[in-house]
């Protein structure tokens, strides 16, 4: 690409944040658990809003959760409940709250059995990325048979905001599939 040419990107972001979001984490593989952690509770958190709204208040989400540390976050108890839903920085619903809480307590669990929350999710994929080609974002599902599956296996271990339309979104966000335009700049970055 040359510097007179334009930068091609995916059609969805649309201000500095999300560009910003797109350019440098979107589709990135994920491993560390902390991180996973934070995005699997991002996306839950996003159900029913634009994650512009998740990315506006990300960083208040990282302070009020102690950076998304599963261990701390798993020992909030209702005072704590009762003081974050006071707090406008974050996404201020009881529900999604306290499946924080639970689902740190549940991804502990997971670390336990599994070694880490990381090998656990990607096996779902075999350790690699799906590499799927879209023009456009037009036909990009809401879920598939992957999101299916960890959605229901999540459910069972007692995770909540989980359904498969989030797994596939947080598989998105950790670069368990990339589904980057192919005409996008990160897409041909991201499938090497």
């Amino acid at each position: 690409m040359t510097k007179s040419e334009p930068l091609v990107r995916c059609q969805w972001p649309s201000n500095d944040l999300s560009i910003a979001y797109h350019d440098k984490e979107w589709g990135v593989p994920v491993h560390d658990d902390r991180t996973l952690f934070e995005f699997l509770i991002l996306e839950g958190a996003q159900a029913g809003l634009s994650w512009d709204t998740v990315l506006k208040k990300r960083e208040r989400y990282r302070e009020l959760f102690a950076g998304f540390d599963p261990p701390k976050v798993a020992r909030y108890d209702c005072k704590k409940v009762r003081a974050l839903l006071k707090d406008p920085g974050i996404i201020r619903n009881r529900l999604k709250i306290e499946s924080t809480i639970s689902n740190a307590k549940s991804f502990l669990e997971v670390q336990k059995e599994f070694g880490s929350f990381d090998k656990y999710t990607w096996s779902f994929v075999n350790g690699k990325p799906i590499q799927n080609a879209w023009k456009t974002h037009a036909g990009l599902p809401a879920s598939t048979k992957v999101s299916d599956a960890l959605s229901k296996d999540l459910k069972k271990r007692g995770f909540r905001f989980v359904g498969t339309t989030i797994c596939y979104a947080f598989m998105q966000a950790v670069g368990m599939v990339n589904d980057h335009a192919t005409t996008c700049f990160r897409y041909r970055e991201l499938a090497k």
